[in-house]
């Protein structure tokens, strides 16, 4: 993210939350009518048929295909890091993105795996939000040049986008975000992110329960409930703000979305606070290890594809399910039809 970045405001973005596209509904009939004539028994291949009608209404076309998926990680630094909220320094956040541009990382591996196109997205990682157990995390127009910054990465020509993020104190962030969202207290949120003690754990409760209480007046809308961008910049960061911004951009290309773990769904909840439709493009890849995972996903009302006991980030959990989305439109695509088998169908 640069400062020659043209400006924008929150108000913008919430005007663009009117124009959402739906999905395309005569491609999603086109693969229900050859799901039902290949030589399964109906529904026999599970979550793989819905993810096959799920890719097919939102690329627009039948078949789908899976062949230019997009892994999208972006990353951002956090001042709350500063509270030991993290088993890790703040400068891990740079130290990783090289790691990531050198190829050493989890989600380069995987990505190559799925023969997947990896970018990697730095948010002013010399520039750490604001600590936000004082204030604001984000000014205003930090946070709307952020999720702007987030929807240029969206680019055209690839059939799935998988986002991830990486920054130190970012599980601390996201619990607050859920928390400013949702409600509850900081116990149910918090989990032990990169590793951290007991007295680690403590810091970090303590950090998103004060942070929740410092900007309750700045959060809140004029009907007297939260209103989620304030919430996004209060407590946020500028990786949460551009996956926002990313899952967006997404939906306006009608663009099936992967989501990653705790993080990137508490960033995507967003979204799904101000229009519960706003997610219907979005798959979650897998349910984190992370203590507030369930939470979260049961909020935004989205069943993990995955169940690893992943909680690495960094995409890592998108990327795998990348692989399942392949694996579902090669049945589709691949399949014979009962005709084409000489097969009988059922009831013949």
């Amino acid at each position: 993210m640069t400062d020659s970045q043209p400006a924008a405001t929150l108000d913008e973005i919430r005007g663009l939350m009117a124009e959402l596209p739906g999905p395309d509904l005569a491609a999603a009939s086109a693969a229900a009518i050859r799901e039902a004539q290949l030589t399964k028994p109906p529904g026999s291949l599970g979550r793989l048929e819905e993810l096959t009608l799920w890719l097919a209404q939102w690329q627009g076309r039948h078949p789908p295909r899976m062949e230019h998926p997009r892994i999208a990680v972006f990353a951002g630094n956090h001042g709350v890091a500063g509270r030991g909220v993290s088993a890790y320094p703040a400068e891990v956040t740079q130290q990783m993105v090289q790691n990531f541009i050198a190829g050493g990382a989890a989600v380069n591996q995987l990505a190559a795996l799925a023969e997947a196109d990896l970018r990697v997205y730095e948010l002013a990682l010399e520039q750490p939000t604001a600590d936000f157990t004082e204030g604001p995390a984000m000014t205003e127009e930090d946070c709307a040049r952020a999720i702007a910054y987030g929807m240029m990465a969206v680019e055209t020509g690839f059939d799935v986008l998988a986002l991830g993020e990486m920054g130190i104190a970012n599980t601390t962030s996201a619990a607050a975000v859920c928390q400013g969202l949702f409600g509850g207290s900081a116990a149910d949120w918090v989990g032990r992110g990169t590793g951290v003690d007991d007295s680690g754990l403590e810091r970090k409760r303590a950090a998103v329960a004060q942070g929740v209480e410092a900007n309750a007046a700045a959060m809140t809308g004029p009907a007297g409930r939260p209103d989620p961008f304030q919430v996004l910049r209060c407590l946020g960061g500028l990786e949460l703000a551009a996956i926002v911004g990313a899952v967006l951009a997404a939906r306006m290309a009608r663009t099936p979305v992967l989501l990653d773990g705790f993080t990137c769904c508490a960033a995507a909840a967003v979204l799904f606070a101000v229009d519960p439709r706003s997610l219907d493009h979005c798959v979650v890849s897998h349910r984190s290890a992370e203590a507030g995972h369930d939470r979260i996903l049961e909020a935004i009302e989205k069943p993990p594809l995955l169940d690893f006991g992943l909680r690495l980030g960094e995409a890592s959990g998108a990327a795998l399910a990348v692989q399942v989305l392949k694996a579902a439109v090669a049945c589709h695509a691949g399949m014979a039809t009962f005709a084409e088998a000489g097969v009988s169908g059922p009831g013949a």
